[in-house]
């Protein structure tokens, strides 16, 4: 079974616009994953999306989150990309992160959250050391 791996790119920039310092940094990630017969499947740009505010898996009418999840967890890396500027993330990672939240209250039997088992890698951009 191949590793798959999948990017958010947390960028202000919606997806039609121009490409992002994110982008490349994604891109360069990918890049090295495929060097490790790991498949980036796909680059989501959280913009393009709504995804309402609050710490749950799932805000009600109108909420991008509950798909986007689905689309995370199936795979077995997210990589999670954004910019940063004076220290502090972008407004749409923070949201995903305060999303991803609901993870922490969201375990099985056994005390694991949903993505238990999964990896992570941060492809953080910025003007900043």
């Amino acid at each position: 079974m191949a590793v798959k791996a999948i990017a958010i790119n947390c960028t202000l920039k919606p997806g039609g616009s121009e490409k992002s310092s994110t982008d490349a940094m994604i891109a360069v990630l990918a890049e090295a994953f495929q060097e490790r017969d790991v498949e980036v499947t796909e680059t989501l740009r959280m913009a393009d999306y709504n995804i309402l505010p609050g710490v749950t898996s799932d805000e009600g009418k109108g909420d991008d989150w509950p798909k986007l999840r689905e689309r995370i967890l199936a795979h077995d890396i997210l990589i999670f990309g954004g910019p940063i500027w004076l220290g502090q993330i972008s407004s749409i990672a923070k949201r995903v992160l305060e999303r991803m939240d609901a993870f922490l209250s969201e375990t099985d039997e056994q005390g694991r959250m949903p993505s238990y088992g999964q990896g992570a890698a941060a492809a953080i951009v910025g003007n900043e050391d």
